[in-house]
């Protein structure tokens, strides 16, 4: 054992001693090298997923790939990589190095096809230019946040996650099988009733790569699956990855700066600094080449943080351009592991003929479940969520309780008193207010939690939008009418509305259209908005809806060129029908006992002076389905826009 930095490494690891520095040696564990099984855990994950039809190796070529970002509006562009080549060899494991803002996390977004706008050059496959659609198939992104369902258990994200994504025609059992492999290999099947919001963040970081194991991709790319680890953690979720690509796969990595013996366990390195590459190649080469360069790295120094003290620039900019140069930018392979045996873009268009990729092709599309498959299981999902989620299920009804009771004693009996008619026409108001506000504010600061798991489900092929969409729908529609209802009595009751059950039915329906309508526009503002700037615009936005609802300032008092404000309102309708649901239907004379003089006892003049008809309450319930309708659909739309404008 020697020691290297501040870390104690084996002496086949990555500190070299001078003399041996111009030798170019072998990986300290080949490629095709036998794994050692081991029951302990990640060390060595044997090849048990045997129900997934198997695919042959993927040799990914890149070349000459660019890309720009805007930097605003007026503000110009800027070029993250600058035309930058490289090879990624099948059942490697292979890092991506660099300082911060070098590209790294970029070019993994190119190379798995997460960023498409702004981004140049070629990506191959097996020699053949890449088909994005068939790529997405078998490859699967596992982004540096851990984006998990908290509120489920290991078990429980394993299974919804088989239903998704495995063949329909595999039973429970078979699907049990799978998942029961994963987390023994994985170390995470004593925690297959442990919800995910409580593991530590190595066991997360398993959960998040055992979770895209399910269906067996052949490509993996994950982005700094090292951050925010202790070391134990980082050589385990490390050592993982190089069992699962020795069995066959492809997995590339993103790391900032790893000790020595975590570089050691990396069979190929890719370094970027500034957007190019300043040397790819296997992790025992590193040494001899900056040697051959003319950089030596000095004694007992770690070649990971001396590779990225060169491509910071602490030794001269022009060092970061000689090397550069030297590696061609990604086109040198002389420093793979036995170079002269990569074969050619042509011999790997022959070794994988038209026809090999039609039966691959016809493989992944029948694995793929049917969206009415995809629905049903989001929908099961959904409701274990809500049942557990404290906001949106719990909270949701306390809170439409306790604002009911508030109600029903501020405006006691009001309802069949014709002194207190103002007074009641001011509840029906605030009921609209609560049934406006609450929906809307809570889904606008939920949904965008969601946002961040469903690009990377959505991504990685879970699901299509569409069922995602249907299914949030469908969860949320019984709390929305069980709460709405509970609300209703509560105030209708204690308010001493008509007890009439064609007139409570009606209350509640307007009840319920509003609160559906409020919910889409939540829905539509938290699809495109952070929590922050979607806290601002709701209010903002329903200012003027509550502007041209009639109240104030009644339909007749609105000036004719802002009239056009009264039917874009949804309010305006939500008003006009329950007051149509409590004075219409030829409501007879209100009693008068606490007033000698009634001026609306007599509900007709009442619905004159707010300039309100009773006869429009079908057409009010139509105006708020086409709201909800349409406010629907524009949030789907949007939802749709942001997952495409994110890449």
């Amino acid at each position: 054992m020697i020691l290297a930095g501040a870390q104690i490494v084996d002496e086949q690891s990555v500190a070299y001693r001078p003399e041996m520095s111009g030798t170019v040696r072998p990986s300290a564990s080949p490629s095709n090298a036998p794994i050692p099984v081991s029951p302990q855990g990640p060390q060595g994950l044997k090849q048990t997923v045997a129900k997934i039809p198997k695919r042959d190796p993927v040799d990914i070529h890149f070349s000459n790939i660019t890309c720009t970002v805007s930097l605003g509006i007026n503000k110009g562009q800027k070029q993250i990589l600058h035309g930058v080549h490289g090879r990624l060899r099948p059942r490697q494991l292979i890092a991506i190095m660099g300082p911060s803002g070098a590209g790294k996390s970029t070019l993994l977004d190119v190379l798995s096809g997460y960023r498409i706008s702004g981004v140049g050059g070629a990506v191959f496959i097996n020699g053949r230019g890449r088909v994005l659609k068939r790529f997405k198939r078998m490859s699967c992104y596992i982004q540096q946040d851990d984006r998990l369902q908290g509120l489920l258990t290991v078990g429980e994200n394993m299974m919804l996650a088989a239903d998704l994504k495995l063949p329909t025609k595999l039973d429970k059992y078979e699907k049990g099988e799978v998942i029961e492999d994963i987390l023994t290999n994985l170390g995470l099947y004593e925690h297959m009733n442990t919800s995910a919001a409580q593991l530590s963040g190595g066991q997360r970081k398993r959960l998040s790569i055992a979770l895209e194991l399910i269906n067996n991709p052949l490509i993996m790319f994950l982005d700094e699956p090292t951050t925010g680890l202790d070391s134990s953690s980082c050589s385990n979720v490390v050592e993982l990855c190089r069992s699962l690509a020795h069995q066959g796969r492809t997995i590339v990595c993103t790391v900032h700066q790893p000790s020595a013996s975590l570089f050691a366990l990396f069979d190929h390195v890719y370094v970027l600094a500034a957007g190019s590459c300043l040397y790819q190649g296997t992790t025992a080469n590193l040494v001899p080449y900056l040697q051959q360069a003319g950089l030596p790295c000095p004694m007992y120094h770690n070649p990971a943080d001396y590779i990225i003290e060169l491509a910071c620039g602490e030794y001269g900019e022009d060092k970061i351009d000689y090397l550069t140069n030297k590696a061609e930018n990604g086109r040198d392979l002389s420093w793979f592991e036995e170079p002269e045996e990569i074969p050619s873009m042509e011999a790997l268009r022959k070794q994988y003929p038209l026809s090999v990729l039609k039966e691959q092709d016809s493989g992944p599309a029948g694995e793929e479940t049917s969206q009415s498959n995809q629905t049903s299981v989001l929908i099961k999902r959904g409701f274990m969520k809500a049942k557990r989620d404290s906001t949106m299920t719990h909270l949701r009804l306390v809170v439409n309780v306790v604002v009911g009771i508030m109600l029903g004693s501020l405006f006691i009996k009001a309802g069949n008193e014709g002194s207190r008619v103002i007074e009641n026409y001011n509840l029906l108001f605030a009921i609209l207010m609560h049934h406006m506000m609450s929906p809307m504010m809570l889904t606008i600061l939920t949904f965008p939690s969601e946002m961040s798991i469903l690009i990377k489900e959505h991504f990685n092929r879970w699901y299509s939008l569409g069922s995602y969409y249907i299914s949030i729908t469908l969860v949320d529609l019984p709390i929305s009418i069980v709460s709405c209802l509970v609300f209703s009595i509560i105030v209708y009751t204690m308010s001493s509305q008509p007890l009439d059950v064609v007139r409570f039915l009606m209350f509640f329906a307007i009840s319920l259209y509003t609160v559906l309508v409020a919910q889409s526009f939540g829905l539509m503002i938290g699809a495109v908005f952070n929590v922050v700037n979607g806290t601002f615009l709701g209010p903002a936005l329903s200012v003027p809806m509550m502007m041209f609802a009639g109240f104030g300032v009644t339909l007749r008092d609105l000036p004719p060129y802002l009239y056009w404000g009264s039917y874009v309102s949804y309010l305006r309708y939500g008003l006009e029908g329950l007051i149509g649901a409590i004075y219409g239907l030829e409501r007879p004379t209100l009693d008068c006992n606490q007033a000698k003089y009634c001026h609306y006892r007599y509900p007709r003049t009442f619905l004159k002076e707010v300039a309100m008809s009773p006869d429009m309450f079908w057409w009010d319930v139509l105006a708020l389905t086409v709201f909800v309708f349409v406010l629907r659909t524009t949030a789907f739309l949007l939802l749709k826009w942001k997952l495409n404008a994110v890449r």
